[in-house]
C-alpha cells in the first residue's frame, strides 16, 4: 500500500524546512492532537480556541512522523521529534491541499446549499465507495481549514472524492471551489439561512453560486429547478461555461421526480435521471431527502458511476449523527421514538424535520412531539420566523410542542393552547419536563440550531430511557 504522501512531498508542496531525522512515509494528515498517530503529518493550526503548537509534545510522544510548525513558534518548541518549519501552518495546509489535488485523476464533486449538504455528501459517499475508492470529507469539514484538510487527505489512487463546502458570509466559498476545482457541483437549495450577514435570499443565493469560481468550461452544476432562485444560479453558471443539470419536480427536468410513496421510515421513488427511468428505495423518509437523492444519483451518473448500482446503495442510506437518526426509548413497560435532528436548524430544515415527524408511526395512545431550540443567525427576521413555524407544526399534524430559548418563545406564543407541551429558557431546563411527559406510543422530534445546545439534550433522553437501535435507520 501506497503511503499517502512522502515527508519531502510535504515539504516540496509547502515549502518548508525540515528539522530533526526524518521519516519518509506519511499514512495520514491531522490537524487534531487527540486523534493523531504514528504515521501522521500534524499540522499545528490555530483555531479559534486552542493552538495546535501547545500539544507538539503530546504529539511526539504519539510518535507522529512529522509535525507541522510556524517558523514564529519554533523557537520555543520541543525538538524530540521531526518538524517541518513553515511561514504559516494553515497556508502551508492549503498548499498541501492544491498539492493533492494537482496529482489527483479523481472525479471531483462538491456541494453547498442552505440545507442538506452533510447529507447529500453522505450519500454521495455510500453510493459511490461501492463503486471505487472514494474520499470525502468527514463529518461537516466544510470552511476554511476543513476543506483544504480534506484535499490534503485525497489519495492519488481516489476514483472519486466529494467535498462539502459550507458559508456564513459572501467570499467565503470562492477560494474554496478555486481550490477543490470541482468536475460536478451541487446546490441542493438555497434558503433564508444566515440571514444576519445577508440583506436578502438573493445575496445567499449568489453566495451559493460561488460553488462554480473554480470550474472549468464545460463542467456541470446541478441545481434545484423547484427553488425559486433556480434561474439566478443558472445565469451565473452559464457565465462560467458551465453545462446545467436541473433537477426537481418537473417531469421535464433532467433529473426529475416522477413519483414518490413517502412512508414512516423509508421512501420509494419513481425517477428520471438524465433520460434513465427507475425505481428506487431510499432508506431514510422525508420528501427532502428524496428531492436530494435525484441531485445524487445525477451526480454519481455524471462521474461515471453505474445509475443501477448507485440508486440500488440508496436502499441502505443511513442519517448522519443529529440529522434524522431514530432511537427506541425505553419509557415504563413500554416503548417510544426518538429522531435526533439536534445538528443545526433553520427555517426549511425545521419544516422537513416538522413533516418527517408528522408521517412517524406513534404506538397506541401516543403523540408526536416537537422538541425545537432556537434557530439562530437569522438577523432582524428571526422572531418572525420563529413565529411562522406554527404553521407547520399544525400542517404536520404534531400534538405537542417544547420549546426552548427566547427565539422559540416566539413559535410558543403563536401555539394555540392545546399543542403547548412546554417552555424553557435553555434546553436543559426544558429536561426534567420531556422526561416527566414522556409516555410508551410517543414519537419525539429534537432539533434547533448548535448553539440553542439541543444536541445535549437528545443525548440525554437516549442515555436515560436506553439505546437500544430502532430499525434499520438508526
Amino acid at each position: 500500500m501506497h503511503p499517502l504522501w512522502t515527508t519531502t512531498e510535504i515539504a516540496a508542496a509547502t515549502g518548508g524546512d525540515l528539522v530533526g531525522r526524518r521519516r519518509e512515509e506519511i499514512t495520514a494528515v491531522s490537524i487534531d492532537s487527540r486523534t493523531c498517530g504514528e504515521g501522521d503529518a500534524f499540522f499545528a493550526i490555530k483555531g479559534d480556541r486552542h493552538d495546535g503548537h501547545d500539544f507538539i509534545a503530546d504529539v511526539q510522544r504519539r510518535n507522529v512522523a512529522l509535525a507541522v510548525v510556524s517558523r514564529e513558534k519554533f523557537p520555543s518548541l520541543p525538538k524530540n521529534g521531526p518538524l517541518l518549519v513553515v511561514p504559516d501552518v494553515l497556508d502551508a495546509l492549503i498548499r498541501l491541499g492544491r498539492s493533492a489535488r494537482l496529482r489527483s485523476r479523481a472525479k471531483i464533486i462538491a456541494v453547498t446549499g442552505s440545507v442538506g449538504k452533510t447529507g447529500t455528501k453522505e450519500a454521495l459517499l455510500h453510493v459511490l465507495a461501492k463503486q471505487g475508492e472514494t474520499h470525502a470529507s468527514v463529518a461537516s469539514f466544510n470552511n476554511h481549514w476543513g476543506v483544504p484538510l480534506t484535499l490534503a487527505r485525497l489519495s492519488k489512487s481516489a476514483r472519486f472524492g466529494i467535498f462539502e463546502i459550507g458559508m456564513n458570509h459572501a467570499g467565503e466559498i470562492t477560494p474554496l471551489s478555486r481550490l477543490v476545482q470541482p468536475h460536478i457541483s451541487i446546490i441542493t437549495t438555497v434558503e433564508p439561512v444566515h440571514l444576519e450577514y445577508f440583506k436578502s435570499v438573493e445575496g445567499i443565493a449568489d453566495a451559493k453560486a460561488e460553488i462554480f469560481a473554480g470550474m472549468e468550461k464545460d463542467s456541470v452544476a446541478i441545481l434545484p429547478g423547484d427553488n425559486p432562485h433556480f434561474e439566478r444560479m443558472a445565469k451565473a453558471a452559464q457565465k462560467r461555461g458551465l453545462k446545467i443539470v436541473r433537477f426537481g419536480s418537473e417531469q421535464t427536468d433532467d433529473a426529475a421526480l416522477l413519483g414518490a410513496a413517502l412512508k414512516p421510515d423509508v421512501s420509494t421513488v419513481h425517477a428520471s435521471i438524465l433520460g434513465e427511468e427507475l425505481t428506487y428505495k431510499l432508506g431514510m423518509p422525508g420528501k427532502h431527502i428524496v428531492m436530494n437523492s435525484l441531485a445524487v444519483l445525477a451526480a454519481a451518473k455524471l462521474a461515471g458511476a453505474d445509475l443501477a448500482l448507485a440508486a440500488l446503495a440508496l436502499n441502505e442510506l443511513v442519517p448522519p449523527p443529529g440529522r434524522g437518526r431514530r432511537f427506541t426509548l425505553t419509557i415504563g413497560n413500554g416503548l417510544a421514538l426518538l429522531i435526533d435532528e439536534s445538528y443545526n436548524a433553520n427555517p426549511a430544515s425545521m419544516r422537513a424535520a416538522l413533516e418527517v415527524l408528522g408521517a412517524a408511526s406513534v404506538g397506541g395512545g401516543g403523540r408526536r412531539i416537537a422538541v425545537l431550540g432556537d434557530m439562530r443567525e437569522l438577523g432582524e427576521d428571526a422572531a418572525g420566523l420563529h413565529r411562522e413555524l406554527a404553521e407547520a407544526v399544525s400542517r404536520s399534524g404534531v400534538d405537542l410542542v417544547y420549546c426552548a430559548g427566547p427565539l422559540m418563545q416566539e413559535l410558543w406564543n403563536a401555539l394555540p393552547s392545546p399543542q403547548r407541551g412546554g417552555y424553557a429558557e435553555t434546553a436543559e431546563a426544558l429536561g426534567s419536563q420531556l422526561v416527566s411527559a414522556l409516555q410508551p406510543g410517543d414519537a419525539v422530534m429534537v432539533k434547533g440550531s448548535n448553539a440553542s445546545r439541543m444536541g445535549p439534550l437528545a443525548k440525554s433522553l437516549i442515555e436515560r430511557f436506553r439505546e437500544p437501535a430502532a430499525g434499520p435507520t438508526a
